[in-house]
């Protein structure tokens, strides 16, 4: 038996007729064709499925999309990007070499907008502590927090 819902994600809602099974990532990987999202481990360990919920990195994996609100907002990696332009973010990471395969890449990238949107200037302990639910097994995390730390300059102006 199938629930319906209104979803908002990336600014956009979408009325669904979801499973009670179903998690939030499946939902945005086969529903809405967001493939940006990855699925590893499954379990919640990794943070590759990390999306922001309410401003929030949450791993998408361990929600079931029924437990969701109407007024829920999800945020995607799809939803940084406006047109062609990057967020500064991604920009970084691609600028300073924090992606290899990527696969990582975007999970990451929303822990960090989340805690930029906290702290606008993070040291690198903040930076480790913000990313500490994402796993990456290719590039350093000193790279990654540079590239952190860059984003935030660009973000400040």
């Amino acid at each position: 038996m199938a629930y319906r819902m209104l979803l908002n994600v990336n600014g956009a809602e979408y009325p669904l007729e979801v499973d009670p099974s179903k998690t939030l990532l499946d939902v945005i990987r086969n529903d809405l064709g967001l493939r940006g999202t990855k699925k590893a481990c499954d379990v919640g360990d990794c943070g590759a499925c990390t999306v922001l919920l309410n401003a929030k990195p949450v791993n998408s994996c361990l929600i079931l999309a029924i437990d969701l609100r109407e007024s829920d907002r999800i945020i995607t990696i799809e939803g940084l990007t406006k047109g062609d332009d990057l967020h500064p973010l991604q920009e970084s990471f691609i600028e300073e070499g924090a992606v290899q395969c990527g696969y990582c890449t975007p999970g990451m990238i929303l822990s960090a907008k989340a805690l930029l949107d906290r702290n606008p200037n993070p040291g690198d302990e903040e930076i480790f502590e913000g990313i500490s639910g994402n796993l990456c097994r290719c590039v350093s995390y000193f790279r990654i927090a540079k590239a952190v730390k860059r984003a935030a300059k660009v973000m400040e102006g």
